[in-house]
């Protein structure tokens, strides 16, 4: 479709139900017409009026398993209803061209697609690890012009990163693949990148979460064909919201704090001559902590024991999801929050340490929740958000508190997002 007609046809609101199917909340719709009209019109100011797809990549929410993925392990998450999108139309001259609101990512040749360690921790590098994995399983590659625009957050723990790598993976496979790539394995090409190309060890829940969408249990006990199951719940029956919180620090220099997540756990793995946690015992750990202590240190130890816990932890979230006991569900988030604080320990960053707005943001919430929702640390850690489970009549009263501290808007109220990455128009 012409990038001109689909403007006039946007804003005559013939996808007015559209929207609303794919954001959940009726009360987006003006925002989103208002939104992709700006991104079409941003487009055609760049590149000119052409013959355009429109694509949406979703954040994610780790709802459960905070740190199994990399350990082969349990994760419980949901695609939400803040996205990215992208205006794309196909580039016959094999070059790739990419401006967005936080990104621009001009002139890679789709034939010259090798590593290169400047390019590591940047966009480019992104881009160029996605398409060296279609182009190795002998899928089709192309150029592309495209001009993106993101609702999630840099830094957010919502996986700003993950639903660019999985929109530049989108878009391959719908220019150049018509779907043929599935949602499973575009996740894996991400991983790919972002492991490889950007140098961040990451596991492959967020990436996962983007790409297949919905409120998914993810079993990674093998890498290679992770085991994902649809959970049916309805969380508007639960009288509790799904809140985000942006404490305001920022995801960036922080790589080393994951990576010594994954080496303290691997460290310990390879202590029993495993490669990952998922075929260590809790029982184990304990009858050779005194090795262990020696060998890799203490908080080593309690982050593997966290991992372990973690995983049952989400078999019982799941559980009590399916049964519709939402109570006991808060119970284990709650509890894999306190896991995380004491045990896995990713809730500031040793090297800036007086900055700690995980902390402080976990302490003024209990302070004004009260019994009336739990919240635990989101994501990666170390900066960034907390996730929040809010009894839906103190809503307003909590949002209006914590953004007191945290600014007008830090707090976001979520829905769960039936898709993962989508065209929305082609």
């Amino acid at each position: 479709m012409k990038s001109d007609l689909l403007i006039q046809r946007i804003k005559e609101r013939r996808y007015d139900d559209l929207f609303e199917d794919i954001y959940v909340d009726k009360k987006l719709i003006d925002y989103q017409c208002k939104r992709y009209v700006s991104a079409l019109e941003n487009f055609q100011s760049i590149y000119g009026c052409k013959d355009i797809t429109v694509l949406s990549v979703p954040g994610r929410s780790e709802i459960g398993g905070n740190h199994t993925d990399h350990q082969c392990g349990k994760v419980l998450a949901a695609s939400i209803n803040l996205d990215m999108i992208a205006v794309v139309s196909a580039e016959k001259s094999n070059y790739i061209n990419i401006i967005s609101d936080k990104r621009k990512v001009n002139g890679i040749k789709i034939n010259e697609l090798d590593f290169r360690r400047e390019e590591t921790h940047s966009s480019r590098g992104l881009v160029k690890g996605v398409l060296k994995k279609f182009d190795d399983d002998f899928y089709r590659i192309g150029g592309f012009n495209a001009y993106m625009t993101s609702d999630v957050p840099v830094g957010s723990g919502l996986s700003s990163s993950a639903a660019f790598e999985v929109m530049v993976a989108t878009i391959i496979n719908c220019l150049y693949n018509r779907f043929e790539v599935d949602p499973i394995t575009i996740a894996k090409y991400c991983q790919y990148a972002e492991n490889v190309y950007f140098g961040k060890p990451s596991g492959l829940m967020d990436q996962m979460a983007c790409s297949v969408g919905n409120l998914i249990g993810i079993d990674f006990a093998d890498p290679k064909r992770p085991q994902v199951k649809r959970i049916d719940t309805n969380f508007s029956q639960s009288d509790y919201s799904l809140c985000i919180v942006d404490c305001q620090g920022s995801h960036a220099s922080l790589t080393d704090d994951y990576a010594a997540i994954v080496q303290d756990m691997k460290t310990v793995a390879q202590f029993f001559g495993k490669e990952y946690l998922r075929d260590v015992t809790y029982q184990q750990i304990l009858a050779n902590t005194n090795e262990l202590r020696k060998k890799a240190g203490d908080r080593a130890v309690l982050r593997a024991l966290h991992v372990i816990s973690e995983n049952k932890r989400v078999e019982k979230e799941i559980a009590h999801l399916k049964n519709a006991d939402f109570s006991s569900f808060l119970h284990y988030v709650k509890e894999s929050g306190n896991s995380s604080y004491k045990y896995l320990q990713n809730i500031y960053s040793m090297k800036n340490y007086q900055q700690q707005p995980l902390a402080l943001a976990l302490c003024i919430s209990e302070n004004i929740l009260q019994d009336k929702g739990v919240c635990r640390v989101h994501g990666g850690g170390f900066a960034g958000t907390i996730q929040v489970f809010v009894q839906n009549d103190f809503v307003n009263e909590y949002k209006a508190e914590i953004e007191k501290i945290f600014g007008l808007n830090s707090c976001k109220v979520l829905n769960v997002r039936k898709y993962g990455a989508i065209a929305v128009f082609k």
